[in-house]
């Protein structure tokens, strides 16, 4: 049976990436950097000779543009791209452009982490890594698994929670390890669909 591909790449550095700052739902651009690791991530799958089909991404630019860029690299702009609120990046709430730092001297380091790196604990007014895996797997599962069973290879371009959401539901994580799990800005993750399964595959 033959075998397809879904890649998920998480966006390049955003301008708030690079000031420290709680992103969430907010929309900044791409810095030169981010530009930068979404044309490598690009020119990286040109040597590999993927063909996709679809690419899905979130309502937000840095992610949109992440996909661009690297399917503008692999000339394959002409692919339908399926935008939805759904692949956005947890919102932080009430830290949302907030320095980190900032966040640490006025809430405390303790529960900053908390917040940070707690499976289903939110930030006042945002959302845990569990509300963001409730609202991405449920998407995911409806619009993109037909999508990879029909055979179709797929690019997703998306943020680092949400990614880590789909990665845990994709490699059966638990809930702690997931916390864990680090994805680079601009890093492509390469997943194989074989007979109903996906694996993760080394590049």
């Amino acid at each position: 049976m033959k075998s397809n591909i879904l890649v998920l790449v998480r966006h390049g550095q955003s301008e708030w990436n690079k000031l420290n700052l709680f992103t969430g739902w907010k929309d900044p651009n791409l810095t030169q950097q981010g530009i930068t690791e979404a044309s490598q991530a690009g020119a990286m799958l040109k040597e590999m000779s993927i063909k996709f089909d679809l690419m899905y991404t979130s309502v937000l630019r840095r992610a949109q543009l992440t996909g661009t860029i690297i399917l503008e690299k692999l000339d394959q702009l002409n692919i339908p791209i399926e935008k939805n609120v759904n692949l956005n990046e947890r919102d932080y709430g009430d830290l949302t452009g907030m320095n980190k730092d900032q966040a640490r001297a006025e809430f405390g380091d303790k529960q900053v982490h908390i917040w940070r790196r707690s499976y289903d604990i939110p930030p006042p007014g945002g959302e845990s890594l569990k509300n963001t895996y409730d609202r991405v797997v449920p998407y995911f599962k409806e619009k993109v698994l037909p999508q990879l069973e029909s055979g179709k290879n797929i690019l997703i371009a998306a943020h680092g929670n949400s990614l880590r959401s789909l990665v845990k539901y994709i490699e059966n994580i638990s809930e702690e390890n997931i916390l864990k799990f680090e994805i680079a800005t601009g890093e492509p993750l390469f997943y194989e669909y074989k007979s109903g399964n996906l694996k993760k595959v080394d590049r």
